[in-house]
């Protein structure tokens, strides 16, 4: 397999680590309240996809690191500070939307670089998809906090 793929499969293994580590945080510290079933289902998501990362990773015969990167810290200090001033409502949901969007551009340009291998485009795409199917849920779940709010 080309290095540029499993360097967008290594990219887009760790960021789903990084991702579900830090909804896992969001989980623990909104202590059943607020948007716990999201965070379930973004855990769900994200682990599903890191996953089957990994498991293309060791299918080409690399190692698939499940520690993730220092973005793990980041976004579990950001959960843990933004639950002790603001809890984790629906004003955490702008930032949430924006990881997820960044994560989408992660996404294209894997595909973009794995245009040659039809499989991985097709498993890329479909994660991308619940991905930005649940950008879409979340929002309209900030559409409705913010209007909530008026």
């Amino acid at each position: 397999m080309d290095t540029d793929i499993l360097d967008h499969l290594k990219t887009l293994n760790t960021s789903a680590i990084d991702a579900r580590n830090g909804y896992q945080e969001a989980l623990e510290d909104a202590e059943g309240k607020g948007l716990t079933s999201l965070f379930r289902d973004m855990i769900a998501l994200h682990h599903g996809n890191a996953e089957e990362l990994a498991g293309m990773l060791l299918n080409a015969g690399e190692e698939a690191d499940d520690s993730g990167s220092f973005m793990s810290v980041v976004h579990k200090t950001i959960m843990s500070v933004r639950s002790l001033f603001d809890g984790l409502d629906g004003s955490v949901l702008p930032g949430l939307i924006d990881g997820e969007k960044r994560n989408l551009a992660k996404y294209d340009e894997a595909v973009q670089a794995s245009a040659g291998a039809p499989a991985i485009v097709a498993t890329l795409t479909a994660q991308r998809n619940k991905i930005r199917e649940k950008i879409e849920l979340m929002q309209q779940q900030n559409a409705a906090y913010e209007a909530a709010q008026t």
